[in-house]
């Protein structure tokens, strides 16, 4: 017995290495509705700015990390404006909440 670590690989085995799963950004499955209101886009896509500004990853198909490697494309743009892009193309999905306090009682 060989307390030698080097020499547990004798040539006919390939160390394994540890496949740790690549990390892919969340997909809606179907578009979010488009939005006609200006001041809700702002408010959509300044949120998901703030999102990718904390490390989220991009939804955009050219800025998805390759699934095999996880290497991630060079972003060029703002990250503002990636996330515009994302609200126009219904990439990110958003609730409207009714104001209570605008509605009249019963």
């Amino acid at each position: 017995m060989n307390d030698n670590p080097d020499a547990v690989l004798d040539g006919d085995t390939e160390p394994i290495a540890a496949t740790h799963p690549v990390a892919m950004p969340r997909i809606p499955e179907k578009k979010a509705p488009p939005i006609t209101s200006r001041f809700l886009f702002v408010d959509v896509s300044s949120r998901r700015a703030k999102q990718l500004r904390r490390g989220a990853l991009p939804r955009l198909a050219a800025l998805r990390p390759d699934p095999e490697t996880g290497q991630r494309p060079e972003v060029t743009s703002r990250l503002e404006r990636i996330a515009m892009e994302e609200v126009e193309q219904g990439l990110v999905v958003y609730e409207v909440i009714k104001d209570k306090s605008s509605e009249e009682p019963t």
